[in-house]
């Protein structure tokens, strides 16, 4: 059962997704850095410094807080902004992920485009074409 085990798990394609996750959670921290880092900030200061991210709706009367976190400690809480927060977030990386992939295809279809030359034939298949040639013009075998 053991070497059935470790077969199953040196095949080729669990290998390949094994890297492909671990690749793509490195990518993700990337993506998640430029929107948190870069991108969040420009927006902040372009809209003034607006940050969504405090604005709630509280559900109970005991909700008294001025921000989330304490909000939510004292009673349920919609919490509307931090909701809009992450829809951006994931907005703008489902963009960068979209462009990002957009130059790969780019890049892929552009290697593909250019196909390499044909191998030059042996010259087994070179005589061969040869005699072909010359039996369709009937200089052989008359």
């Amino acid at each position: 059962m053991l070497k059935e085990f470790r077969d199953f798990a040196m095949k080729g394609n669990v290998v390949d997704l094994a890297v492909a996750v671990i690749i793509g959670a490195a990518f993700g921290a990337i993506v998640n850095s430029l929107v948190t880092d870069i991108i969040m900030p420009i927006i902040g200061a372009v809209t003034g410094g607006l940050d969504f991210s405090n604005y709630f709706l509280p559900l109970s009367a005991k909700v008294t807080a001025s921000n989330l976190a304490d909000a939510k400690k004292q009673g349920a809480v919609l919490a509307w902004g931090n909701f809009l927060t992450l829809t951006l977030n994931f907005l703008i990386i489902a963009f960068v992920l979209f462009i990002v992939i957009r130059i790969m295809n780019t890049l892929m279809r552009k290697e593909a485009a250019a196909p390499p030359a044909p191998p030059k034939p042996t010259p087994e298949v070179e005589l061969l074409t040869e005699i072909r040639d010359l039996l369709k013009k009937g200089q052989i075998g008359s």
